[in-house]
């Protein structure tokens, strides 16, 4: 039986109930990535971009002792409307690979502390904030299929 440290690691990139970020990103049209469908506030873009600073910035909140936050909202999210480049695509989402990596590794390697309040801040665990990582991450990945599907872009498989 895996242990539940590994499990909650896990979480952060399975696919069981719902799409992986990978797998609700793969095959979206290049000229798509930037646009918002009628009546919804984000793009695919504006939400992958939205996840990575985010996924970051909880990376951040438990790692940097010298952890600022970013200002709301305008720190969690690019500029409105943007069209990424491709390069923005890609490093967006190998941050995000790489992130929920560190995430994930940092939950199996400090078993120990997961329950322990992270110093310097105001009374959060390492695993709360893991699994607000895994709940954000899963939320916005639902919004992404939600997007494609109003611009006609999502297959479901």
């Amino acid at each position: 039986m895996t242990a539940w440290p590994e499990i909650v690691s896990s979480s952060l990139t399975w696919e069981q109930a719902h799409a992986t970020l990978d797998k609700a990103v793969e095959g979206l049209p290049k000229e798509l990535r930037g646009k918002r469908p009628p009546n919804f506030v984000h793009s695919v873009w504006e939400l992958v971009e939205h996840i990575r600073l985010t996924q970051k910035d909880l990376l951040d909140f438990m790692a940097d002792p010298s952890y600022h936050e970013p200002k709301w909202p305008d720190g969690y999210w690019p500029p409105a409307e943007q069209v990424p480049t491709d390069a923005q695509w890609t490093k967006a989402l190998e941050g995000i690979r790489a992130d929920a990596q560190a995430l994930a590794k940092f939950t199996v390697d400090n078993v120990a502390k997961l329950t322990e309040k992270i110093p310097r801040r105001t009374g959060q665990t390492y695993l709360r904030t893991v699994l607000v990582a895994v709940d954000h991450t899963s939320y916005h990945v639902g919004q992404i299929v939600a997007v494609r599907r109003l611009l006609g872009a999502w297959t479901a498989s």
